[in-house]
C-alpha cells in the first residue's frame, strides 16, 4: 500500500491519484543470483555446480525478461494520504564551523616513479626464476622443467611434451617463456609501485605475504584452464615460496627507489591516492591557497 503525505496531497490540488501501478513482485531475480553464484561455485568445487548455475541464470534471465517484454507485469496498490508533522524541541539551528583557511592533500603525500616498478619487476622476476630453477634442478634435475612448463601458458606445442622432453632444452619455448616471465613481472612490479605507497609503515608486508597469498589462490581456481600442463605437474609449495621471494625482492627495490610528492596532475593511476582535508602543514601567507 503506498501513502501520500499531505502536503503532497494539497500540491497536487486534491487530485492525487488513489490508485497508482507498481511492477509486480517476482523472484526471478533472485533465481538469477543465485544461479550466478552456483556458476562461480563451482569453478573451486565441481563441473556439476555451475552447470546448474548456469541452468538457473538462464532461467533467470528470461524469466526476468518476461516479466517485462512483451508486456510489463504490474499491479495497482491504493494510495493513502499520510498526515505527517514535523516537530523539534531545538530552538537554534546548529550549523557546521567551516574553516576559511581548510586545506587539501594528496594521500599518499609520495609515490614512485614508473621506472621504481619496473626495475622492482625485473628485480623479482631474477628472484622468481633462480627458485624455479632450483626447483627443477633438485626435483628432476633439469633447470629447464619449469620454464617448459611456464612456456605452456601460450604455446600450445609445449603441451605435448612428454616425460623426458620436459627436461630438455627447446629454444622457442625457451623464448616465449622468457618473454612471458618478463612482461607479467614488470606489470605486477608497476602494480607495487602504485600500491606500496598506501602501505608505508609495512610496504614488504603487502608486497611479500599479502599479494602473494592472493594471487596463488586466484591460480589455484583458474590454473587448470590457463596451463593444464603446469596445473598437472606444479608443486604449490615451491610455487608459494617463488612468489614470496618475487613479492619481497620486488618491494625493496621499489621502496630503495627516491619518491617524489604527488601533484594535482598526476593521473589517479600513477598517484593511487585519495583527498583529505587538513593533512598538509599550513603554506606561507603569500601562496595561493587550493
Amino acid at each position: 500500500m503506498a501513502t501520500l503525505s499531505a502536503t503532497e496531497e494539497l500540491s497536487d490540488n486534491r487530485r492525487a491519484p488513489r490508485e497508482i501501478e507498481v511492477p509486480a513482485p517476482t523472484a526471478w531475480p533472485f533465481i538469477l543470483a543465485l544461479g550466478a553464484a552456483l556458476l562461480f561455485a563451482g569453478l573451486v568445487t565441481s563441473t556439476s555446480v555451475s552447470c546448474l548455475g548456469a541452468l538457473l541464470s538462464v532461467a533467470g534471465c528470461i524469466g526476468w525478461f518476461g516479466e517485462v517484454f512483451p508486456h510489463e507485469h504490474e499491479e495497482v496498490v491504493p494510495v493513502v494520504a499520510e498526515d505527517i508533522h514535523l516537530t523539534t524541541v531545538r530552538r537554534v539551528v546548529e550549523r557546521l564551523p567551516v574553516l576559511p583557511d581548510q586545506l587539501r592533500a594528496w594521500l599518499p603525500v609520495h609515490t614512485y616513479p614508473i621506472s621504481a616498478g619496473v626495475r622492482g619487476g625485473l628485480a623479482g622476476s631474477i628472484a622468481m626464476a633462480v627458485l624455479a630453477c632450483v626447483y627443477g634442478a633438485l626435483k628432476v634435475g633439469s633447470v629447464w622443467y619449469p620454464i617448459n612448463l611456464l612456456a605452456a601458458v601460450a604455446y600450445r606445442e609445449s603441451l605435448r611434451l612428454g616425460p623426458a622432453e620436459l627436461n630438455s632444452f627447446h629454444a622457442d619455448a625457451f623464448a616465449i617463456a622468457f618473454v612471458l616471465h618478463v612482461v607479467v613481472s614488470i606489470f605486477v612490479g608497476l602494480l607495487y609501485g602504485a600500491m606500496l605507497p598506501m602501505f608505508p609503515r609495512r610496504p614488504i608486508l603487502l608486497g611479500g605475504f599479502i599479494a602473494p597469498a592472493l594471487w596463488s589462490g586466484l591460480l589455484y581456481t583458474i590454473l587448470g584452464l590457463l596451463n593444464p600442463l603446469l596445473a598437472s605437474h606444479i608443486d604449490w609449495l615451491w610455487f608459494m615460496a617463488s612468489q614470496v621471494a618475487f613479492g619481497i625482492v620486488a618491494g625493496l627495490v621499489v621502496v630503495r627507489q627516491p619518491s617524489f610528492p604527488t601533484r594535482e596532475n598526476v593521473s589517479f593511476a600513477i598517484r593511487a591516492g585519495i583527498e583529505a582535508p587538513g593533512t598538509m602543514p599550513p603554506r606561507e601567507s603569500g601562496e595561493n591557497h587550493r
